[in-house]
């Protein structure tokens, strides 16, 4: 398959400049995207739609708009409306719902110049950590096709990855958007809750944890389309403005925390690479102490999943009754189970959830950034939950997922980017988190934090040597 020769930023400013058109740019990402049909990333495409609404931008740069995503090919994950758009959230019960209206975020990005090429594969009801559904099938990892980019926003944070387009938008309510991108070797960026509106769309099963999430090669592509879509709307109440202030990293109080504090398993692979690339972090100028967070007693993302359960089967506990076999198995299994707990499960489980909020607002009290592993792991096979085993230790379905959930029951602005691989060239990534409302303070410290990381492996590739380095370069910070 052939990538695109430019990021979004640089698409965007030849479609301003003339030296291309939107329609030319939205040709060639069709082009890659039906060349790329066996990694089933992109599960729907409307090319008249998509050619239609990429000769609107050219024409209204001809009328002399500014627009600072002209021509930016795009991809929708396939539970946020998009107008006109066959949007099923991967479930046999919405087969044929076609988008009655875009999702503020969409209209924004439209707004800004971008044009949907096609629609990203989700699992079920984005509620699983491997992307398959029923209506569509397996996605596949765009470096090998036996492995799972995981889930829930693995097939845009695939097309990405594949080069299928610059820029994708996916959703994060326990790290969809942030753990596919670490499997493939992208960059993900899950806001503040808030910071983007959310819907109009489907009713949500998460309550009030879910974000858009925007997916891209780097981070100055992420921001530049959260710009595009971030600030309030009186549509969405739970929209709310954030810091404007970008910080510069120097000086900021950073934290690493290996493990979050928790007793997971981690493959060696993941956690030398993390340290290694921690201290060479150091060494270059930063600031960054061992420090973990300090959880309430039972704060596991076990004690939250009453939530997620309760939320599918309120949503679709009635058509689960007349027929369990139209859902994924997965999925039934969830929604059968929450349908099984009490008013007094699902109420312990917000307790934990404000609990583990909490927890980080203390730590975030005397901490600007951390920075922390996205995942225990690389991708696994696609026929399976999980990998059997993380760290040496036989691994629960839901192990490769330890470490992004209590970012999004704390509400807090987090990103992925591409930290290592291991010896098979399979990616892994560093998480960055700060405190809510510190977006943008965030995505200027990834960008700074992206060139040395970038550095790294120029360097590591030149020398062709590891860059594990021990622990004990990097100090504690104290209590």
């Amino acid at each position: 398959m052939t990538k695109p020769a430019h990021s979004a930023r640089e698409i965007a400013a030849d479609v301003a400049a003339g030296r291309t058109s939107a329609v030319e740019t939205a040709k060639a990402a069709l082009a890659r995207i039906e060349a790329a049909k066996a990694l089933n990333a992109v599960v729907t495409t409307d090319p008249a739609r998509t050619l239609a609404d990429a000769a609107a931008v050219d024409d209204r740069l001809r009328a002399g708009e500014t627009m600072p995503l002209a021509g930016v090919p795009i991809l929708v994950k396939d539970n946020i409306w998009a107008s006109g758009w066959r949007i099923t959230q991967g479930s046999r019960l919405f087969a044929d719902f076609i988008a009655p209206q875009d999702a503020i975020a969409i209209e924004r990005l439209r707004k800004a110049g971008a044009v949907t090429v096609g629609i990203g594969a989700t699992s079920e009801f984005a509620s699983k950590g491997v992307t398959t559904s029923p209506l569509y099938g397996p996605t596949r990892h765009p470096l090998d096709p036996a492995l799972t980019p995981g889930g829930s926003s693995g097939g845009p944070a695939t097309a990405v990855a594949a080069g299928l387009v610059p820029l994708a938008i996916g959703t994060d309510a326990g790290g969809s958007s942030r753990r596919p991108p670490a499997h493939v070797g992208v960059a993900g960026f899950k806001p503040s809750y808030g910071a983007i509106p959310y819907g109009p769309g489907f009713a949500e099963p998460f309550f009030g944890l879910s974000v858009i999430a925007p997916i891209a090669s780097d981070v100055a592509d992420i921001a530049l389309a959260f710009e595009a879509m971030a600030g309030a709307d009186a549509r969405d109440p739970d929209a709310a403005g954030i810091a404007q202030e970008a910080e510069d990293i120097a000086g900021l109080r950073i934290a690493f925390s290996p493990r979050l504090g928790l007793d997971v398993a981690v493959d060696d692979v993941v956690a030398n690479g993390l340290v290694s690339a921690v201290a060479r972090l150091s060494a270059a100028g930063l600031s960054i102490a061992l420090r973990d967070p300090t959880w309430p007693a039972g704060a596991t993302e076990e004690a939250l999943m009453p939530l997620q359960h309760a939320g599918l089967a309120a949503l679709h506990g009635d058509a689960f009754r007349k027929d369990p076999t139209v859902f994924d198995p997965d999925i039934a299994r969830q929604i059968e189970r929450g349908l099984s707990w009490s008013g007094a499960d699902v109420a312990g489980a917000l307790v934990a959830s404000a609990a583990i909020a909490n927890a980080f607002a203390a730590f975030f009290a005397e901490v600007d950034l951390l920075l922390m592993p996205t995942v225990p792991c690389v991708a696994w096979p696609f026929t399976q939950l999980g990998p059997d085993m993380i760290g040496g230790r036989a691994a629960s379905p839901r192990a490769h997922a330890v470490f992004t959930p209590f970012v999004n029951h704390a509400r807090l602005p987090a990103i992925s980017l591409p930290c290592g691989t291991d010896s098979r060239g399979l990616p892994f990534g560093l998480q960055i988190i700060a405190r809510r409302g510190q977006d943008r303070a965030l995505l200027r410290a990834a960008r700074q934090i992206e060139a040395q990381l970038q550095a790294q492996q120029r360097f590591r590739n030149s020398r062709n040597t590891p860059l594990f380095c021990p622990t004990g370069q990097i100090a504690p910070m104290p209590a």
